[in-house]
């Protein structure tokens, strides 16, 4: 499970509500007893119900039951209930529907782009960039895994990927390919990694990085150079990248490939979910 700091669900609450709930305030009913629950109007893969349980008890609410992340929910199904006064029930509300609505969103695609990609290759996985949304990179993350996917690269401090940009300041691939048994040096407890085209990929393969990146390189081109890829190094990782979305992945994963790296799956949208509220 993805770490949430308590600081991150301060700032989730005082987004909506910065000072109080002036309506419950206005109508005098802040002290009167209830009881809520979350329910979902679509099929989904839940997510978030960890960070909306800690939420209620920082709210003094009382959680009675809760459906963990991760879980298949049927539509029409409540996942979250909780009990307290009327005051905390209408401060969680909003808060704790849009972190549901957007997460699961989020699960759920995953989930079906990875089913799609293993039906066709179990040993290829989905792979999520970091170009995410700033601000909630550690909330989508949980999404992704809850939808079975792993995050590629978390930040420039996780990884060596050497893209174009690199190279450029280095001047040029073939000045990279010189250097390289510096760089393997310099990295010696990572991988090396290296976004090119496929006749890059077949010069690195040979001077032994580790792993490529293929950037919008068509599924088809795919499908014969891979076996080609792995007769130089069976060991060479090979990921795909570049407008790869659950609509294409399975014909990618069926070319071979290790890894499906894409952004589509950030870009969810929101669930249809709801709450009940009853005076208890």
């Amino acid at each position: 499970m993805v770490r949430i700091p308590a600081s991150r669900l301060e700032y989730f609450m005082a987004e909506d509500v910065p000072y109080l709930d002036l309506t419950s305030e206005v109508l005098g009913i802040g002290d009167e007893p209830g009881r809520m629950e979350y329910f979902t109007r679509e099929d989904c893969v839940l997510c978030g119900t960890e960070v909306v349980e800690r939420m209620a008890h920082d709210l003094g609410l009382s959680v009675d039951s809760a459906t963990k992340t991760g879980t298949r929910v049927r539509a029409g199904e409540s996942f979250l209930d909780v009990s307290g006064t009327a005051g905390a029930l209408h401060q969680l509300w909003k808060a704790g529907l849009n972190v549901f609505d957007h997460l699961s969103a989020v699960a759920t695609k995953t989930r079906g782009m990875v089913d799609a990609v293993h039906a066709e290759n179990p040993a290829c996985e989905v792979l999520t960039t970091r170009k995410s949304m700033p601000g909630v990179k550690d909330l989508l993350t949980m999404a992704v895994r809850a939808g079975g996917a792993y995050p590629h690269r978390l930040g420039l401090s996780e990884t060596v990927l050497v893209f174009d940009h690199h190279l450029e300041f280095m001047g040029g691939f073939d000045a990279f390919l010189e250097q390289l048994p510096d760089i393997r040096r310099r990295c010696v407890e990572k991988k090396l990694f290296v976004e090119c085209n496929p006749d890059q990929a077949f010069r690195l393969a040979q001077a032994g990085v580790d792993g490529v990146q293929m950037d919008k390189v068509p599924a088809g081109e795919l499908r014969t150079l891979v076996p080609r890829l792995r007769s130089i190094d069976p060991h060479l990782t090979i990921i795909a990248a570049g407008g790869i979305n659950p609509g294409n992945a399975a014909e990618y994963a069926a070319t071979g490939i290790d890894g499906i790296a894409t952004t589509s799956l950030f870009t969810a949208k929101p669930l249809d979910m709801s709450v009940r509220m009853v005076r208890a």
